[in-house]
């Protein structure tokens, strides 16, 4: 009767368990997401007021995501280098610091990197969340 009633509850607590791992990583994945665009969109914005040098066809986007680690130069600074984040972060569904990149240039919903710059990036997992969408798609 005990063992039962042992195996009815230990039946229940695993799938809330399960959802609420699953509910972690997804916030998780959100705000890598956003802390990456965030520096994305703040280098664009140095870029267009003039603040850091224009590679040649990156329109003021970074050429990579580690450019973004490693820093750039300001102009009229010496040796003084702003970094945009920290590390790249780690993508909690796959677990690795690789994640899906879009240049401008490419379509929207691309799966391809054309390279020429660092516009938008994904999650590589080819999970479903708790919603119902695509982690690839966020």
């Amino acid at each position: 009767m005990v063992a039962a009633a042992i195996l009815v509850l230990t039946g229940m607590i695993v799938p809330i368990v399960r959802f609420g791992i699953t509910r972690q990583k997804e916030m998780e994945l959100k705000e890598a997401l956003r802390t990456m665009r965030s520096a994305i969109d703040e280098h664009k914005r140095l870029s267009d007021q003039g603040q850091i040098p224009v590679e040649l066809d990156t329109d003021g986007y970074p050429k990579t995501l580690e450019k973004l680690v490693d820093g750039v130069d300001l102009v009229g600074t010496i040796k003084k280098k702003k970094r945009f984040l920290r590390r790249v972060p780690i993508d909690p569904m796959t677990g690795k610091a690789e994640w899906g990149l879009r240049s401008l240039q490419d379509d929207p919903d691309s799966r391809s990197w054309g390279r020429q710059n660092v516009y938008d990036a994904y999650s590589l997992s080819d999970g479903t969340a708790l919603d119902k969408s695509k982690y690839k798609d966020w």
